[in-house]
């Protein structure tokens, strides 16, 4: 009879923090409007053979501005101003372009900097996991690129972000250095198209 209760008070509490888990995301989304962190982000296989690393900085605004500028180990920087998204590839000296409406719907970017996340996603608590605490968020539309995705706090804290594609490929975002609520000058969000540069409207 003592083990039976003090499993069920182990499943009570597991299930208590995996809905807090739920909750950090909730407040996530409704408080914090604007945010700044640097990140490594390593791509793994699907076979988990091969690995690659990448490392940058990341700011957003709500709703739907972010700027994600890569450092290391090439530079590349995806800008939003909320209407339309730019991605400069320096080395080819090529801008992308798309509005903000066919570039982020089930996207770790609107996890992170969208408005409404449980209109594009189904949120589920996980046990867990490496010291932080993790929310499940499957895309609704089922023929997107993106599996699923899984986002980590660390208390309140955000702390880390991990997708998988539909091939089964890995990325694993880590956040440090998190500022919640900077404030963040509209001119982060404001792209200009570098001289002779090509632009490929999308």
């Amino acid at each position: 009879m003592k083990s039976l209760i003090s499993g069920a008070l182990l499943a009570l509490a597991l299930g208590t923090v995996q809905a807090d888990a739920l909750d950090t995301l909730r407040t996530f989304t409704r408080d914090v409007a604007s945010g700044r962190a640097e990140f490594t982000q390593t791509v793994s296989s699907p076979d988990g053979a091969k690995k690659k690393t990448s490392s940058g900085s990341f700011e957003f605004a709500r709703p739907d501005r972010f700027r994600f500028a890569y450092a290391k180990p090439f530079e590349q920087l995806i800008v939003s101003d909320g209407k339309k998204v730019w991605l400069h590839d320096p080395d080819l000296n090529q801008v992308a372009v798309r509005p903000v409406s066919k570039a982020l719907g089930a996207t770790p970017v609107a996890l992170l900097a969208g408005g409404a996340i449980e209109k594009d996603f189904e949120l589920a608590a996980l046990p867990a996991k490496d010291g932080l605490d993790w929310v499940q968020a499957t895309p609704k539309v089922k023929e997107g690129s993106i599996q699923v995705l899984r986002i980590g706090f660390q208390g309140k804290a955000l702390a880390a972000l991990e997708i998988v594609d539909a091939f089964g490929q890995r990325s694993l975002m880590q956040f440090k250095d998190v500022a919640v609520n900077p404030k963040i000058a509209d001119e982060r969000f404001r792209f200009v198209v570098p001289k002779g540069a090509d632009v490929i409207e999308q």
